[in-house]
């Protein structure tokens, strides 16, 4: 484990930074993606659907029968082929009517299995109510179940599943068209970028005496769209989309401690410091003996049990580190003196504490 966490560390620090699209860097406010639900039916299961005691699949399979006609009591239904599922799907800015997109499915009652089964028609609707998307079709899981005789393997999550391109747009994205002013929110808040993206926009589209684009704040960029594109707006989105700009990213050190994995920018710097680490182990073994008495003899075979106990101490281990150091030459000293990542972590942490780490050390 820790060759392949130096590794990480060193081919992370030393990446170029390259200059990001502005398209990578910002969205367009308003055009933005919606989430729909909807409640539905996956119907066609070989007997791990839900059970009679979940009374609201028996209830909207009678609702759906009576719509076309065949009126069955709610308890006169055995619904081991049929599964209550939410249906949740993304709807993309700009969507029109006949787009298709995706949808997943999740069992809501007891049912066990979802693989094989078709998802009835389901309406997809908005936070506005709306009916946006309708969606059917066979379910995809990624699990399964497999077993017999109280044997039973399961893989990933088999009572949820996706269905591809099983929902068809019905009713446009209430994406707002854009206008003459636009505003562009930064996918990570930085003042920095943020001026750098007006900058490029202005370089690029400005006259010398009215820039277009202004940052508003570390998050948002405002800006007017020329003249010359007051008629073609789409034209000149495409146009500053593909603008570069260097984006400015703060130091920061993220570190998880369950993998041993540290993930660090080049720009990461570390105050004058000296590290002395080591280690105290304390280690108790038990063995058991057994007593066998004499022959002939009253006594009675004993197990005695015999507790050992050893203490070992490392020498501490000594790294000095000049005005300047980056987390990369302190990752490369203490590689060479054999400290593994769960100790490289553990200064970290000792170091941000101490305020000799110049970063934002973050810990998943």
């Amino acid at each position: 484990m820790r060759s392949a966490a130096r590794i990480l560390l060193l081919s992370v620090a030393l990446w170029p930074a390259e200059a990001a699209r502005l398209k990578e860097l910002a969205t367009i406010e308003g055009a933005r993606e919606n989430q729909l639900l909807g409640y539905g039916l996956v119907v066609g299961l070989a007997g791990t659907g839900d059970r009679r005691q979940t009374v609201f699949s028996a209830q909207s399979l009678t609702n759906l029968l009576e719509r076309m006609g065949v009126s069955v009591p709610p308890t006169a239904i055995r619904v081991n082929n049929v599964a209550a599922v939410m249906v949740t799907a993304t709807l993309p800015p700009y969507a029109q009517p006949g787009t298709r997109i995706d949808v997943t499915v999740a069992a809501v009652g007891d049912a066990t299995n979802l693989q094989g089964g078709l998802l009835l028609l389901t309406s997809l609707r908005g936070p506005d109510g709306q009916v946006y998307a309708l969606a059917q079709g066979p379910v995809v899981t990624g699990g399964f179940v497999a077993g017999a005789l109280g044997t039973q393997q399961t893989l990933n999550h088999p009572t949820t599943g996706r269905v591809p391109n099983g929902a068809i747009v019905e009713r446009p994205a209430p994406t707002p068209p854009p206008g003459s002013k636009l505003r562009l929110q930064l996918r990570q808040a930085d003042f920095t970028t943020a001026a750098r993206i007006a900058e490029a926009i202005n370089k690029k589209f400005a006259s010398t005496s009215s820039p277009v684009a202004r940052a508003e704040n570390a998050a948002l960029v405002t800006v007017e769209v020329p003249g010359q594109y007051s008629q073609k707006v789409p034209e000149f989105l495409a146009e500053m989309e593909r603008l570069t700009v260097d984006a400015d990213r703060p130091a920061k050190v993220v570190v998880n401690e369950r993998t041993g994995t540290i993930v660090m920018g080049k720009e990461v710097r570390i105050a004058p410091v000296a590290i002395m680490h080591g280690s105290l182990t304390v280690e108790i073994q038990t063995s058991y003996a057994v007593s066998q008495p004499a022959p002939l003899s009253t006594g009675t075979t004993e197990v005695v049990p015999q507790v050992g106990v050893g203490v070992k101490q490392d020498k501490a281990r000594n790294v000095v580190l000049k005005e300047g150091a980056t987390v990369e030459e302190l990752v490369r000293a203490l590689g060479a003196i054999g400290s593994t990542p769960r100790d490289i972590i553990a200064i970290l942490q000792n170091l941000r504490a101490a305020g000799a780490l110049e970063a934002e050390l973050e810990v998943i």
